[in-house]
């Protein structure tokens, strides 16, 4: 769907069809802070949408940080890192990593012919430095939605319509009606329709062995009823 389809729907919501007081433009910086807030909730309950891997990375001998503006770079859509293999270069299997909380300050200055382990300091993959080159391979939690600048714009989100339409509905009636009331009617149906949402990829998931992890990047979704 197009970002026009939901702020025709927000502008119906508010009995302006016409988009004479809440058009497109008054409306965008509203449906992206909506767009924000679905995407740090499914980011939050780890909807299988959010989850991705990303391509082999080859590490060079020697290195020993991954970031986001080194060579190679962690992927720019990055959120939260679930897990990290590793294999030497031109060799199978990958094999999983143990993640820590700070390097072993023992093994500084030896160089292994695999990394072993990987912490996460200052958003950047931290190694110790390996004799030869190495791939890895992660598994991570990804953003959803890049900025919507334009009616055209694409919102390629299954079944996000109803919350979208709602919550957009709510705070431009809040922010630029000034109709409180309303902006609260309206955000009742939109955490109903985010329930919804949540619901259906979490049932969806039940049949999924795995261990789940507490989520700690994502802000929690305020109650706005």
């Amino acid at each position: 769907m197009t970002a026009a389809d939901v702020m025709n729907k927000v502008a119906a919501l508010l009995n302006d069809s016409a988009l004479t007081s809440f058009t497109y433009a008054a409306q965008l910086p509203y449906l992206n802070m909506a767009l924000a807030e679905l995407e740090e909730t499914f980011e939050q309950n780890n909807i299988p949408v959010t989850n991705a891997v990303s391509s082999a990375l080859t590490i060079p001998a020697g290195v020993t940080s991954i970031g986001f503006n080194t060579t190679p770079a962690l992927p720019i859509a990055l959120v939260e890192i679930q897990q990290v293999w590793e294999k030497l270069a031109g060799t199978d299997p990958y094999i999983q990593m143990t993640r820590l909380e700070f390097l072993p300050h023992y093994m500084e200055g030896t160089l292994l012919t695999n990394f072993i382990w990987w912490v996460w300091q200052e958003q950047e993959i931290k190694v110790l430095a390996s004799s030869q080159d190495n791939q890895i391979k992660i598994d991570y939690i990804k953003s959803l939605f890049p900025e919507i600048t334009a009616s055209t714009g694409t919102i390629n989100l299954i079944n996000s319509k109803s919350f979208l339409q709602y919550r957009t509905a709510a705070l431009c009636a809040q922010f630029i009606g000034e109709d409180k009331e309303r902006a609260d009617d309206l955000n009742v149906f939109a955490v109903m329709a985010l329930d919804r949402t949540v619901g259906i990829s979490v049932k969806g998931g039940q049949a999924i062995k795995t261990r789940r992890r507490p989520f700690r990047a994502g802000a929690k979704m305020r109650n706005y009823v």
